[in-house]
């Protein structure tokens, strides 16, 4: 079988360089290359040893077209401007393409959607198996639970983290909407300060921590009568996700236009 060419988009940040390492190390995988944004001191570096391989010949670049030249699929964990301009730019291409950057708007999840009629995509607030498993349990445990058990997600990053709540908290409230046949949109209830009142019954409530150097840990909590139900997922180690993308990157190889999620790469669906 022929190697999946691979590019990254923005290969000179922390998880690009781990994207780096990831592909270096997997059979079947090809670095095609990376670009960071324009201006940047760390363009015109080596890839390699930006991420601490040594040289590889391939120098950090700014120009995702040319990047696209010899990739057939792209991954990313930018921003959501950054990701949206480079992937309209993937999807004239058929370029495949993998998202695991979060904080998008209403408007931007729509213009992604319409990208996907073009190219496969993969996006995911979350890429390791550990939360794709724990997305379908919540999503089991709140349709075998009666609304009368409240459901709170709870979520601690580190200090640096812009968006919240987090992609994975999304991702997780998003789980126990449709295992309760809800919209969540309609049904969240989101930072509480001062008299509240009495929680909204049938709500998802959402808590955001932030602090320190944590990776990423989700709590989702079903609290009834006289008992609480807790299913907890605390990651560790940053290099979990860069092989949970790239697992879905070698996953688009073949795959028709289309939306795909974490769970459809894992079997899961």
């Amino acid at each position: 079988m022929s190697e999946l060419r691979v590019g990254i988009i923005g290969a000179g940040g922390r998880m690009g360089r781990m994207l780096v390492q990831a592909v270096q190390a997997t059979e079947g995988a090809k670095l095609a290359g990376g670009v960071e944004r324009a201006g940047s001191d760390l363009l015109g570096q080596d890839l390699g040893e930006l991420a601490g391989l040594g040289k590889l010949g391939l120098t950090l670049g700014d120009d995702t077209l040319s990047l696209l030249t010899g990739a057939d699929v792209l991954i990313d964990f930018t921003s959501p401007a950054s990701t949206l301009e480079n992937l309209g730019l993937a999807a004239q291409q058929g370029c495949g393409y993998v998202i695991g950057t979060t904080g998008f708007s209403a408007e931007d999840e729509e213009k992604i959607k319409r990208c996907a009629t073009y190219c496969p995509i993969v996006k995911a607030g979350n890429m390791s198996l550990g939360v794709n498993l724990l997305v379908t349990l919540v999503e089991q445990v709140a349709r075998a639970l009666d609304p009368s058990y409240d459901i709170e997600i709870v979520e601690m990053h580190h200090r640096h983290k812009v968006d919240a709540p987090s992609g994975t908290a999304l991702m997780l409230g998003e789980a126990a909407a449709r295992g309760r046949g809800i919209e969540l949109a309609e049904s969240s209830e989101r930072g509480r300060d001062g008299i509240t009142g009495e929680r909204e019954p049938g709500a998802i409530g959402f808590a955001s921590l932030r602090g320190g150097d944590v990776v990423g840990d989700h709590s989702v909590i079903f609290a009834g009568g006289g008992e609480r139900i807790e299913i907890t997922h605390k990651a560790s180690n940053r290099q979990l996700f860069a092989n949970g993308a790239l697992k879905a990157a070698l996953w688009t190889k073949g795959k028709q236009p289309g939306l795909y999620s974490m769970l459809d790469v894992l079997g899961l669906t």
